[in-house]
């Protein structure tokens, strides 16, 4: 099930070449077809994965460069298992939602499938060198959607993302060589890597940790390494931009918990300035969310400041504080690729992403403006959210280290309550005024239809049942995440 999981989004990008490039319904339909198969085929992984064990299951291994040790490796965990989950999601979404898509469809639908495959890969791999190529194969295809279908200035956008990423990626790249060298065998296994590492001296295992956490930094993103987020949200097609927000910067803290179990004398020694990093993203990204007029932008940096709180819960190094962090990946996932999906159609509608430029949308188009009032809501964690139960964990579990400092982590909620009630008084609440030439307001977009609803209930659904029902997903998580923590004292 693994490998057809892995397959499926390739042979449907090879499908897809073969079909004219004219058929634009037939590839989206197609793309959709086969994106719903993977997140298929991803639920019953769920199904047959048994949550009590904290052993890698579904592993299996081939030789891939037996001469240096590099094996293609794959298998699953309890903290695996929920990103491959909201990748198939995410990904389904972005295809689904594409309708606007003509220009190089056949291009399009056929990156987004191998992106699929090379995030899926990613969060599968077992092995560090098949990890790292797969991680810098997300740049293919997101340089080219970016670059081809994105905005005025789509490439400079394309650029920074692709040079901030590829300068992370050296420091990730030199890390990672510094633990095979020491590694049983010459093995780039990630059991073999953790082996290597704990034999290094605490200082070295420090430096090695810093260049594993400038790779990673770079796409959470961590500040000051966030340089190329908002540029790319804003100049992004929206499907790519849900993917951006909603699975790629989880790659970077995905990336990161593994680099604490592999080095975790590392992390511990590294712990209060990882606090500190988490905070000041925390604070200075709802800050200038808070100052954004452009909506995208305003959930671009907002995404900083939600990855704050995955940062912290990361720092905190005890299985609650994990937990939280996980499922604030798995929350800011559907919240933020809601919130992109419904301004990206808002957009497609109005050609304007400006708040000063709308006005109520109750009367002319309830259902976008309900949606929007509700994702809103749940992105600064509104009780009954997913959000919620995430924050709630990381505080309980960085309440123990840290303490009062934590009143830095209110401050950022409260910032980010400021700016979502400013967005929900312009598109919800605020005075009805005519849309028209000058720009002054909305008074008649066409509302949600039945497909985009239905699109938007597939996340929102995934938020109101972690935020209701939350035992299921963090029984998933537990056992893998008890067992991560015990090198910490936890």
């Amino acid at each position: 099930m693994l490998k057809t999981l892995l397959l499926l989004p390739l042979l449907g990008a090879a499908l897809l070449s073969l079909l004219p490039s004219r058929r634009f319904d037939l590839l989206r339909h197609l793309a959709s077809a086969i994106a719903a198969a993977t997140m298929f085929c991803a639920g019953l992984l769920l199904l047959d994965f048994d949550p009590a064990s904290a052993d890698i299951q579904f592993f299996e291994t081939r030789p891939w460069n037996p001469r240096v040790g590099s094996h293609f490796a794959l298998g699953v965990d309890g903290i695996s298992l929920p990103m491959v989950l909201l990748a198939t999601v995410l990904c389904f979404v972005a295809i689904f939602s594409s309708t606007s898509i003509r220009s190089g469809a056949k291009l399009y639908f056929s990156l987004l499938l191998i992106l699929e495959t090379s995030l899926l890969i990613v969060f599968t791999a077992r092995d560090w060198s098949l990890f790292y190529v797969c991680w810098e194969l997300t740049l293919i295809p997101l340089f080219f959607l970016i670059d081809r279908l994105g905005g005025v200035n789509r490439h400079r956008a394309a650029l920074n993302f692709v040079l901030y990423t590829l300068g992370g990626s050296v420091f990730m790249l030199i890390a990672l060589l510094l633990l095979y060298d020491v590694a049983p065998g010459h093995s780039f296994a990630m059991v073999d890597l953790a082996a290597g590492g704990a034999q290094l001296p605490v200082r070295t295992q420090i430096l090695v940790f810093l260049g594993l956490l400038l790779g990673f930094g770079v796409k959470m993103p961590i500040v000051p390494l966030h340089g190329w987020l908002p540029l790319a949200h804003v100049e992004a097609p929206s499907p790519i931009s849900i993917l951006l927000s909603g699975i790629l910067l989880k790659m970077g803290a995905y990336g990161l918990i593994r680099a604490a179990a592999t080095l975790p004398a590392a992390a511990l020694a590294l712990q209060d300035w990882l606090a500190l990093l988490a905070l000041v993203s925390l604070i200075y990204g709802a800050v200038l969310a808070w100052r954004q007029t452009d909506l995208k932008a305003m959930i671009a940096y907002s995404s900083i400041s939600h990855m704050g709180v995955v940062l912290l819960g990361i720092a905190a190094l005890n299985p609650v504080g994990l937990s939280g962090a996980l499922t604030q990946m798995v929350a800011h996932g559907l919240t933020a690729g809601l919130l992109f999906l419904l301004i990206g159609l808002l957009y497609e509608r109005t050609h304007s992403r400006d708040l000063a430029t709308y006005g109520s949308l109750n009367r002319c188009a309830p259902r976008f403006a309900v949606w929007i009032v509700f994702t809103l809501l749940a992105s600064v964690g509104l009780p009954g959210s997913a959000g919620f139960i995430a924050e709630l964990q990381v505080l309980i579990g960085a309440y123990g280290r840290w303490g009062g400092w934590l009143v830095l982590l209110s401050i950022a909620v409260l910032i980010s309550t400021a700016y979502a009630l400013r967005a929900i008084r312009c598109l919800s609440t605020g005075p009805e005024r005519p849309f028209g030439a000058a720009l002054a307001g909305v008074a008649h977009v066409a509302d949600l239809d039945r497909k985009e609803c239905a699109a938007a209930w597939l996340l929102a659904g995934g938020i109101v049942w972690i935020g209701i029902l939350p035992a299921p997903l963090l029984r998933l998580m537990a056992t893998s995440l008890s067992r991560l923590a015990i090198p910490f004292g936890a």
